[in-house]
């Protein structure tokens, strides 16, 4: 256990003192200004943040904030490069993201029942996005969502297809009738 928590460590504190990311200079400043090193900065910052998700006022902005900036800012990256590993990534991060956002739309009270509900979706955003080969979208877009969408597929298929030809026979239509 002491080996991992020393390799995290470690990995965190190359991550903060990689030239870049975007991130390196305003902890170099930080640095500088406190005499206190980037890891126990970094550590202080998170603990703010948690607390604040725990126990702050609007911390659905926060939550969201962290879930849509990070990864927003690095799928734009992604799409800059060549290789097509890093859009898979961030395309499976959105996804969850989105099938997220939708069951959370419809099941608003679970705001109001789950304690530190802000705090457990920021982890669970933080856990799907963390840049490791299996992380929490990775895991749950195979586990949950692929499943369900091999089983729904067809039938989602069919009904986008008969919306289409709807929408194109109330265009066409409309059209028909402005130029009569």
């Amino acid at each position: 256990m002491a080996n991992k928590i020393e390799e995290v460590k470690t990995s965190i504190e190359t991550s903060l003192k990689d030239e870049s990311k975007p991130w390196t200079q305003v902890f170099k400043l930080a640095e500088e200004k406190t005499g206190c090193p980037r890891l126990y900065i970094f550590l202080g910052g998170v603990a703010i943040i948690v607390l604040y998700l725990a126990f702050g006022y609007a911390a659905q902005i926060l939550c969201n904030a962290i879930g849509v900036a990070y990864p927003a800012y690095i799928s734009m990256k992604a799409i800059e490069t060549r290789t097509k590993e890093d859009d898979t990534r961030w395309l499976t991060y959105w996804v969850i993201y989105g099938v997220l956002s939708v069951f959370e739309h419809f099941s608003f009270f679970l705001v109001q029942i789950i304690p530190f509900y802000w705090l457990l979706k920021c982890i669970f955003f933080v856990w799907c996005m963390v840049p490791i080969e299996n992380n929490g979208s990775v895991i749950m877009y195979h586990k949950v969502i692929l499943p369900y969408f091999k089983k729904y597929e067809k039938s989602a298929d069919d009904l986008i297809g008969q919306a289409t030809d709807k929408i194109k026979q109330v265009a066409g239509d409309v059209i028909s009738k402005k130029l009569s």
